[in-house]
């Protein structure tokens, strides 16, 4: 009978405590951890995937500000510029006017000088008639014209002073004439020039415009790339948080499964201990079946305790005038008389002249009052230089739109650096091309 009942507790417990080290719950933490490690590593892979994407799409964002930014100075060039062309429009035909109404004046005044010309002729027929001075006749048929003949005639010192009178006022007249005639030319060549400054700067505005549209499909096109980006951004950051979500919870699932299944096992064999203690207490009729019983109990926590194991900045310097304006390059824009208020400078929008004047202003050499700086103003600021000697730094001068009509800055290896109407601030090549056409010799050392 002892044997029996040790027989039988013995069974009981090694039951037990195969039901507590089953491997099952092992095996499937093994497959849990070994999915945990490559999802892990899956997730390490995106995460660096999604840095490398964060930090192209940062560079894009500010790219994209940039072009806008030039996109808005561009406009507001062309608004200025455009001002600027109607402005010179409404001046010629202003001018033109004024010039029809001088031209009608000087009509006028030589027909009075016609008619004051017929009254000195008849005044010395009438001298001759009546055997007046012969020196005035002299003078009148011996004048080659009539401006000849007014200013020989004056000499005369026989004159009546009748004669001197109309005399006198026939040369103030004709002094008028030429003044008026003067006048006349003078706003004409104006006008040539006005004509020619509206002529290029139409030039300036297609180039501009042209720059502009470039710039603006550029912007399209990084617009869209940077919505490609951010889409498959997007994409990568929710199939990584599915692969997270599910991982956490298969994770959460397989401990709840494990904590229920070590719990239901610590029940059995409390209840197995328990049901086996009160068996060998009935069929112990002996003491020495007693202490059998107890020694099989006393073995059968240890069992169950070995199976059930847990699981487990130096001063500015002249020479640096060739490079301080390297900062405008794709950041401004050409404006026809722009650059001469803070508002322009600080939103880069310069001529040709303004910006040599602020490029020198930075190493602080002063070139006059920025209001009215101009290339005539430039070409007189400092040393004219053979252009066999020029060096970085000097000024030099080409023939647009007019004689010395555009300025920069020579930097060297037959480059100037400038802001020209189709690019804005930017390096150009004289050496070859447009601009060594236009170069005219002219340089000017500061």
């Amino acid at each position: 009978m002892k044997k029996k009942m040790l027989l039988l507790n013995t069974t009981v417990l090694l039951g037990l405590g195969g039901v507590l080290s089953t491997p099952a719950y092992a095996s499937t933490i093994q497959d849990m951890e070994s999915q945990k490690s490559q999802i892990q590593n899956q997730r390490q892979d995106v995460q660096s995937n999604i840095k490398a994407a964060s930090d192209e799409l940062t560079s894009l964002q500010a790219e994209q500000d940039q072009m806008k930014a030039q996109l808005e100075r561009l406009t507001i060039a062309e608004e200025e510029n455009n001002k600027k062309a109607q402005q010179t429009e409404a001046d010629i035909k202003e001018t033109s006017k004024q010039v029809e109404q001088l031209e009608k004046e000087i009509k006028l005044l030589q027909e009075k000088l016609e008619k004051r010309n017929d009254i000195l002729k008849d005044r010395a027929r009438s001298l001759q008639e009546s055997g007046g001075n012969v020196e005035y006749l002299q003078v009148l048929l011996g004048s080659s014209s009539f401006s000849d003949f007014v200013d020989r005639t004056l000499a005369v010192s026989t004159i009546v002073d009748a004669d001197r009178g109309i005399l006198k006022e026939t040369k103030n007249m004709q002094d008028e004439l030429k003044t008026k005639q003067a006048d006349v030319k003078s706003k004409l060549a104006s006008l040539e020039d006005m004509k020619a400054e509206l002529d290029e700067m139409t030039v300036q505005l297609a180039a501009q415009k042209k720059q502009k549209d470039a710039l603006a499909k550029e912007l399209k096109d990084k617009e869209a790339k940077n919505e490609e980006l951010k889409a498959s951004l997007q994409a990568k950051d929710s199939s990584l948080a599915n692969e997270q979500s599910t991982l956490e919870q298969n994770i959460k699932d397989q401990k709840a499964a494990e904590e229920a299944a070590r719990k239901a096992a610590e029940q059995a064999a409390k209840e197995a201990a328990k049901k086996a203690a009160e068996q060998a207490q009935k069929a112990a009729a002996a003491p020495a079946e007693q202490a059998d019983s107890s020694s099989a109990k006393a073995e059968a926590p240890k069992a169950s305790s070995n199976d059930v194991a847990p699981t487990s900045a130096p001063a500015p310097k002249a020479s640096n005038v060739v490079t301080v304006g390297n900062r405008w390059i794709g950041n401004s824009a050409y404006v026809f008389g722009g650059g001469r208020s803070q508002s322009d400078i600080s939103r880069g929008l310069f001529d040709c002249s303004s910006f040599v004047h602020w490029a020198y202003s930075q190493v602080g050499v002063n070139l006059g009052p920025l209001g009215s700086v101009s290339t005539e103003t430039l070409k007189h600021a400092g040393t004219q230089v053979s252009s066999s000697q020029m060096q970085p730094g000097d000024l030099v001068f080409f023939d647009t739109y007019k004689k010395d009509g555009h300025v920069g800055i020579y930097v060297g290896g037959g480059k100037f650096i400038g802001a020209q109407s189709s690019t804005g601030v930017a390096i150009a090549n004289m050496s070859s091309g447009y601009w060594k056409q236009k170069f005219n010799g002219r340089v000017v050392r500061i």
